[in-house]
């Protein structure tokens, strides 16, 4: 079954209306091109690593005005929207925000939600340094839900480096793996295509990763260079950095066939993992 999928790249700004703005009019453009699906990158409502500032604009998923818009257009347009996150006020700890996932069918239902599980704390080199967990609640439990004829796993950025939890969501069903992003230039220069290679090739299934690219307002860049990968590890769809709309058309019986190949999922074992040293 061939299906026509929408990659929106964005240089998300610190104003929720005006991303919202961007989504509409990149879901508009995936719909006339026949896109069944677009998926959008990580922190699509808003990108502003000023905590206070962006507290100002951070609401409860219901208040937000970015899924609104996007559960709109969705409805509008008759295509599904994979939101890939937006920051959001935790329900159970007000001093904490949430980094969370949609999925929005062609009715502008919301059918499933992920909360980033890996939170990205670490020092670069370049002296570039985050704290995702001073301000973020990770998740807790990995999602896989139907779109249509296939089964979407659901993850976000950071969680690229951690398989395990790609594991998890193939031996769930999953044949299409979202990984939205807001990578850094440095790590995505070193790893972005390598690392959602492997997640393809490891499985069986394909890729598609949304990403932020280019300066954004609050200071920060992003490496873009948003993906489609097929089964087999092959770079189908490769965005550069340029923002806008990338269409890509893949045939989900490639996903049977290349498993018919290197059965990967079926070998899978489980084992006892070695002893903790004395």
């Amino acid at each position: 079954m061939v299906s026509r999928i929408a990659l929106a790249q964005m240089c998300s700004g610190i104003d929720p209306d005006a991303n919202a703005r961007v989504i509409r009019d990149c879901v508009d453009e995936a719909a006339a091109q026949g896109a069944d699906i677009i998926f959008t990158p990580e922190m699509t409502g808003l990108l502003d690593r000023d905590r206070s500032r962006a507290a100002t604009h951070i609401r409860i998923e219901q208040d937000d005005p970015v899924l609104q818009e996007a559960q709109r257009s969705a409805a509008r347009q008759k295509i599904w929207v994979a939101i890939g996150s937006l920051a959001l006020k935790a329900v159970d700890d007000e001093n904490k925000w949430v980094n969370r996932s949609f999925l929005i069918d062609p009715l502008g239902n919301i059918v499933a939600r992920y909360d980033k599980i890996h939170l990205f704390d670490v020092d670069l080199e370049t002296g570039e340094k985050w704290r995702e967990s001073a301000a973020y609640q990770g998740g807790s439990k990995a999602i896989v839900a139907p779109v249509g004829q296939a089964t979407l796993g659901l993850s976000i950025c950071y969680d690229l480096r951690f398989p395990t939890l790609y594991t998890a969501l193939t031996d769930a069903g999953a044949d299409i793996l979202s990984i939205p992003a807001a990578f850094t230039v440095p790590t995505g220069k070193a790893h972005w295509e390598i690392l959602l290679r492997a997640r393809a090739i490891e499985a069986g299934v394909f890729v598609v990763a949304a990403a932020q690219s280019g300066a954004h307002q609050d200071g920060r860049a992003t490496y873009g260079h948003s993906m489609v990968i097929d089964p087999w590890g092959d770079v189908l769809l490769e965005m550069g950095t340029e923002t806008g709309v990338g269409l890509c058309d893949i045939d989900l019986n490639d996903v049977a066939k290349i498993r018919s190949r290197v059965p990967a999922i079926t070998n899978r074992r489980t084992f006892a993992f070695p002893k903790d040293p004395l």
